[in-house]
């Protein structure tokens, strides 16, 4: 896992007190979305299906800050929609830095270099850029010509101004091993981007394209196939040694979907950020009345295809940091 060594330190050290106080269940990441408004409309994509009312509310930079002091969690990855569309989202940023909280701004770039002026490099937050391929791919996947060039100049121009970016990259059922080898080498090899995310796309229920997610089996030879011959190690993955392992399908993991719960406009979703079985009012009321274990493949029909980060990387993270052979060898991976 390439993650900056001040990350590294302050998640490990986060993990420790949290077990020190014996606590359960506990957060690592908060998923913050801000506004379900976005500038494109991706086939894939269940966000964005939401009524015109909701599409037009932008949430209060004291509500979502409220949010996040309330939760906890040391890293917040601003979603939505498209984060870039909220007139104080820089706000929102500034203050989460501020707290010393490591902050990833997930956005298509397309709105990039007409708000890049209103942040600030810091070493705890990134531009979390999408790309699901190279050219052709990725303007299928949004449904929009000239995508994938405006955020590949985005990066470019984000990187030349001393922000770390990473991204982040969905596969579907129409990618090849070939076609994960291309895009992962481009970005770490030409774009050379900080780190990389990668995930099988999650089943929208409400996604105008039903036809083309990956299920269990499909994933794992597809990952398989694209991590052989040693390009596991070379590219920069932002990812744990073990959630890489739960991709080939050389391990399996229950789903922690608490670990990185979800706040929006509607309030705390249950149970993750991918499915929406109602919404608590507050986060001590989302941990403590939602059937945690009625969620996850074998449980939920819903999750059956589900092996999405969200709900696996906590798992193995917290696997990792149960072992002391995990942990070196993730350290090693560094």
């Amino acid at each position: 896992m390439s993650m900056p060594l001040r990350q590294s330190l302050r998640i490990a050290s986060y993990l420790v007190a949290q077990k020190m106080r014996g606590r359960r269940r506990f957060p690592l990441l908060l998923e913050l979305e801000p506004l379900f408004a976005c500038n494109l409309k991706c086939a894939g994509c269940g966000k964005i299906q939401q009524p015109a009312h909701l599409l037009k509310r932008r949430m209060p930079v004291a509500q979502a800050l409220a949010a996040v002091e309330e939760c906890g969690a040391p890293m917040i990855s601003i979603a939505g929609g498209e984060p870039l569309m909220h007139p104080e989202i820089h706000t929102i940023v500034a203050e989460l830095v501020r707290r010393r909280k490591f902050v990833f701004l997930c956005t298509n770039a397309v709105l990039l270099p007409k708000h890049i002026d209103r942040f600030r490099p810091s070493p705890y937050f990134a531009f979390t850029v999408h790309i699901d391929g190279l050219r052709e791919r990725h303007d299928a996947a949004v449904c929009k010509d000239g995508v994938f060039d405006a955020a590949v100049a985005a990066v470019r121009e984000a990187k030349r101004r001393g922000f770390r970016v990473t991204t982040n990259t969905t596969f579907f059922n129409t990618d090849t091993p070939q076609t994960v080898i291309e895009v992962l080498d481009y970005l770490n090899d030409d774009l050379r981007v900080d780190e990389m995310m990668l995930s099988p796309a999650y089943a929208y229920e409400r996604a105008p394209d039903q036809e083309h997610f990956l299920g269990v089996t499909e994933t794992r030879e597809l990952f398989r196939k694209a991590f052989s011959g040693g390009r596991r190690r070379r590219w920069r993955l932002n990812h744990s040694p073990l959630f890489l392992d739960f991709l080939e399908g050389k391990v399996d993991f229950p789903c922690t979907a608490w670990a990185i719960p979800s706040y929006s406009l509607l309030g705390w979703q249950r149970p993750c950020y991918l499915m929406a079985d109602g919404y608590a009012a507050s986060y001590r009321e989302l941990l403590e009345s939602t059937d945690w274990d009625s969620y996850g493949r074998g449980r939920d029909a819903r999750c059956a295809n589900c092996m999405a980060h969200c709900g696996y990387e906590p798992t193995a993270v917290l696997a990792t940091m149960s072992s002391l052979r995990q942990s070196l060898r993730a350290v090693r991976s560094a």
